[in-house]
């Protein structure tokens, strides 16, 4: 068995390693998500710390690890007779990005179920990480109906098979961790609300501390036992210390004034729902026992409001999860000190157990500064004379909801909200013999299968005769996520002011509804004399929201030379994820300009497209009383649409979703 890297050895990642003390000593706490860059040990302290989990006591041969003191009346392995019982580390289970339903709540065996009757039950990662630690590694990945099946579980304490009338119950009851690159895509923010805190980390700046990092890590791999060895002291004294934690926890006092501060705190906030009163209410109270205290005091609940409120807080989608801690020291000021059983109303910079408080976010949002306030200044800040060739970027207008575009036919890609795709999950629309393991039995057709049969195989009794020749999968019928690739034209055509802002609008708006719908998006432009691929295909949409931001315009229009980048990008993208359909944007009035014939150029590029059956849509951008329609002429050589900017919002185009499928097919 491998030797973990020491959790005590883990340098600085302070919010990190208390957030995940203060499950250990308080699950009810929620879990953690941990947000951060690759590289920064985030795996690493979630596997260190379950060498600190206290040891347990199950019952002998329970496979759902049954506590032999209060063992669980309906467990499937029950009823236990008390006696035997065995002490064995808590486990750490891991779930793969790539796990099916089946491996997560288990399964039932339904050849047994319908010839027998009998509930032959294969536990899953739910039952092994009872009373232990579940940990999701970039859990942004994870299809959408595993993370609604593993919070349930989370959130009631116990998980639920059902299948074809066979009910199975167990308890699950677990530590739940999950690690994510926000690069990669964000969760939902009602699954972001489900974790109980999340912390966001980074790799230090400090050479002296990075210096540090490296000779830890070269010397644990030279020699992991040896290492280990060599922090087993801090780290005995860290499960000591939890231990007395759990038991301490029952007897810390939450006085009125801290509740007072925390129902203020999370009003000024204005989070949502009450989720985050009680993760707070619970965090203070694990804060208060690791430090050796039975009272919460006024920085107990600082700390937790740093921990429990930044992901809360979004408002929108595209906005970075943060505290503004100076609005935060003032809530606590005012509503501290009007309580005699609260006492030290006065909050301090840190929190026990180190680490208070989160670092400013690099990436905070553009356009707030002085140069947001200014936009036409360039480089340098100084202004950019009007009809240069490159203008300062434009600030992009309001979104809006936008009507659904979708790809025209069935497809099989990864689960979504776009287009329609044959899936696990949705409604039943036929049967097949499976392939591979059976999944979801479609009962009708197996029994349809099997009647025939059943005198040949000697029946005798009421029971069916059933033989896995006969089994059938249904097959069914849900949305997939697709690949939106954003064509922006960028050249000086597109530049004036108004109208720039205008298109950008109507791009971060659909950039919106991608986020929603779970897709993949890219972004190409074109402007000058080429095109560049400014967003390679990404499941984070923030990015392409950042991107957009920045995007500069001016110049000739190489209308070619952007289709035929965006082109090489789908050709590409289709070798690394084939069973995802992609979905084109265009955003352009339909001019083309530079170069020998640029006008024939670009019929010939967007023929490509049609001749690949992609489906796309184009954005007319063209404004003013006299418009050549040259946007409606270049989406009948794709083979696709072409909506105006107006037409594109929801409220005022019917039927949108018709026309990009009749014109596709």
């Amino acid at each position: 068995m491998t030797t973990p890297f020491p959790f005590t050895a883990v340098v600085g990642q302070d919010d990190l390693r208390l957030a995940l003390l203060l499950n250990a000593v308080s699950p009810a706490v929620g879990g953690v998500l941990v947000r951060g860059e690759k590289g920064t040990a985030k795996s690493t302290a979630v596997r260190a710390l379950s060498a600190l989990m206290p040891t347990l006591d199950v019952v002998s041969g329970c496979r759902f690890s049954c506590d032999p003191g209060s063992p669980d009346p309906g467990c499937p392995d029950g009823p236990h007779e008390p006696g035997a019982f065995e002490t064995r580390a808590a486990r750490m289970v891991e779930l793969p990005v790539g796990a099916s339903e089946d491996r997560l709540v288990g399964a039932l065996d339904i050849e047994r179920a319908l010839s027998e009757g009998v509930k032959a039950f294969e536990p899953g990662l739910l039952a092994d990480a009872h009373r232990g630690i579940l940990y999701v590694d970039e859990v942004n990945l994870l299809h959408d109906h595993l993370v609604d099946l593993l919070l349930d579980a989370a959130a009631m304490g116990a998980s639920y098979v059902e299948r074809e009338g066979v009910s199975v119950r167990h308890a699950a009851r677990f530590l739940l961790v999950g690690t994510m690159n926000p690069e990669e895509g964000e969760l939902r923010p009602q699954l972001l609300d489900r974790f109980g805190l999340t912390v966001e980390v980074a790799a230090s700046r400090e050479p002296d501390q990075r210096v540090e990092v490296v000779r830890r890590r070269l010397a644990y791999d030279d020699d992991p036992a040896a290492f280990a060895a060599r922090w087993a002291e801090e780290e005995a004294a860290v499960r000591a210390r939890i231990v007395a934690a759990r038991e301490l926890l029952p007897s810390v006092r939450l006085g009125d004034g801290a509740l007072r501060q925390i129902a203020a705190t999370c009003a000024a906030f204005e989070v949502d729902g009450m989720r985050a009163d009680i993760v707070m209410a619970r965090t203070a109270t694990a804060l208060a026992a690791w430090a050796g205290r039975t009272d919460v005091l006024a920085e107990d609940v600082r700390q937790a409001a740093l921990l429990a409120l930044p992901h809360r807080r979004r408002r929108n989608p595209f906005d970075a999860p943060g505290l503004d801690e100076d609005k935060l020291d003032e809530t606590l000021e005012e509503f501290g000190g009007s309580d005699d059983d609260d006492p030290d109303p006065d909050p301090g910079p840190d929190g026990p157990g180190g680490g208070g408080g989160q670092p400013e976010p690099d990436d905070a949002p553009q356009g707030d500064g002085d140069t947001a306030a200014r936009p036409e200044a360039g480089e340098g800040g100084q202004p950019q004379p009007s009809g240069a060739g490159e203008q300062s970027p434009a600030r992009a207008s309001e979104p809006f909801r936008t009507k659904v575009l979708s790809v025209p036919g069935i497809g099989e890609g990864a689960a979504g909200r776009r287009s329609r795709a044959r899936t696990e999950h949705g409604r039943t629309t036929g049967a097949r013999r499976p392939r591979g393991a059976l999944t979801k039995l479609h009962l009708a057709a197996t029994v349809q299968a099997a009647a025939p049969h059943q005198r040949a195989r000697g029946r005798s009794g009421p029971g069916l005769v059933v033989r896995r020749d006969d089994l059938r999968q249904a097959t069914r019928e849900g949305r997939e996520g697709n690949l939106v690739l954003f064509v922006v034209d960028a050249s000086g055509s597109m530049a004036a002011r108004q109208r720039m802002s205008a298109v950008k609008g109507a791009v971060l708006s659909l950039l919106l509804d991608a986020y929603q719908r779970r897709d993949k998006v890219g972004l190409v432009t074109f402007r000058g004399t080429d095109a560049e691929v400014a967003l390679p295909p990404t499941s984070s949409v923030d990015a392409a929201a950042a991107r957009l931001e920045t995007l500069p315009t001016g110049g000739r229009t190489p209308l070619a030379a952007g289709l035929l980048r965006a082109h090489d990008v789908l050709r590409v993208e289709r070798l690394r994820d084939p069973a995802r359909r992609p979905l084109v944007v265009l955003v352009t009035d339909g001019r083309a300009t530079g170069g020998p014939e640029p006008v024939a150029l670009a019929g010939r590029a967007a023929r490509l497209f049609a001749a690949d059956g992609l489906a796309s849509v184009v954005v007319d951008c063209e404004s003013g009383p006299v418009r050549l329609g040259l946007a409606g002429q270049l989406a009948g050589e794709l083979g696709g649409t072409a909506v105006t900017l107006d037409e594109l919002r929801a409220d005022s185009i019917a039927g949108l979703v018709k026309d990009v499928q009749r014109r596709a097919a």
